[in-house]
């Protein structure tokens, strides 16, 4: 195990062990599995490792950002309470959190948000928000709320436990195949993909991590390509876990300095990739869930013959948008 200074990147290996340390009571290792009719349908002789982080209890990778963070608060401003913006699986995780450690929680979400996503946040004892147009606008109304009460924010990104929740992930699928040989890691504010670049470096030297994003809310991938930060001016996309319009302080740098590469894929090619995941896995995917696989399909020529991970990262796909996909609208 390598230690390291941050330098561009916002934590070290040893942020994360401690951050499995402090979940390990309230979450336990997500399954990973390989399908021969998934290698079937990506094809070019690659073998895809998936990491089902649809079966973290809120059927999301977002539960262990918020769980690491919020563990790691001390005790006055666990009392006080937290305040999130979401637009659904962030705010989940929030909320089941707050509801393990008995810390208030009030969430905010866009106008029109996910209303299945909305529910469960509400079923978790949250106090729900609904106000902006996008998360980059809930985001605004979360941070109003901070200030009037003396709240703690539990950034969905710009936070070194959240970062550090995530990255648990790949640290558990190295343990598991210490044979991968890359990574395909879906983008919206970018706390995956920085987790994984950071366990990779620690103990997978040289293990090459690409990142995907959606292409109408392609904020990060073009920031990437531009070496330098730009904001968009929407992010429509039915993947509510990547509708973001804004890169992050403490993503960013490392996003550009640690990515084997970055590609965008269509609203087409993540429903086409949500259809696949139920019809060779059997899981149901949302579509940022399913944006990795969907990511892997555009790099299979890249990456032929070699043993790649991904992630499910989320499997919250409301019924109607389910519906679209399934009936090939999207």
């Amino acid at each position: 195990m390598e230690t390291e200074k941050p330098g561009a990147w916002p934590i070290t290996l040893e942020d994360v062990l401690r951050a499995r340390r402090r979940i390990q009571d309230y979450l336990r290792p997500t399954p990973l599995r390989r399908y021969a009719a998934l290698d079937d349908a990506v094809g070019n002789g690659i073998s895809v490792y998936v990491k089902h982080e649809n079966h973290n209890p809120t059927n999301s990778f977002k539960v262990r950002n918020a769980l690491s963070m919020m563990t790691a608060m001390p005790e006055d401003p666990r009392s006080r309470g937290v305040v999130a913006a979401t637009r659904g699986n962030h705010g989940l995780g929030v909320a089941y959190s707050g509801s393990l450690l008995g810390v208030p929680v009030t969430i905010c979400v866009p106008l029109g948000n996910n209303p299945e996503k909305n529910e469960g946040m509400r079923g978790l004892g949250a106090d729900l928000v609904e106000r902006g147009k996008d998360y980059d606008e809930s985001l605004e109304v979360a941070l109003a709320l901070m200030r009037e009460r003396g709240l703690t924010m539990v950034h969905s990104t710009n936070d070194r436990d959240v970062i550090a929740g995530a990255a648990t992930a790949t640290w558990e699928i190295l343990e598991e195949r210490p044979d991968i040989e890359a990574m395909v890691v879906s983008v919206g504010g970018g706390s995956q993909a920085v987790g994984a670049m950071t366990v990779a470096r620690a103990l997978r030297p040289g293990l090459p991590v690409y990142a995907v994003q959606a292409r109408r809310a392609p904020a990060a991938h073009d920031s990437w390509k531009a070496g330098s930060r730009v904001a968009r001016e929407s992010a429509d996309t039915f993947a509510d876990g990547l509708a973001t319009r804004n890169t992050y302080d403490m993503t960013f740098p490392a996003l550009l300095e640690g990515l084997a590469g970055f590609v965008l894929v269509s609203e087409g090619e993540m429903a086409e990739a949500v259809r696949v995941l139920l019809r060779t896995t059997h899981n149901l995917a949302e579509g940022a869930g399913a944006a990795g696989l969907a990511g892997l399909m555009k790099l299979r020529e890249e990456l032929a013959g070699r043993k790649v991970g991904i992630l499910l990262s989320g499997g919250n796909i409301d019924g109607e948008t389910l519906r679209r996909v399934v009936s090939g609208e999207l």
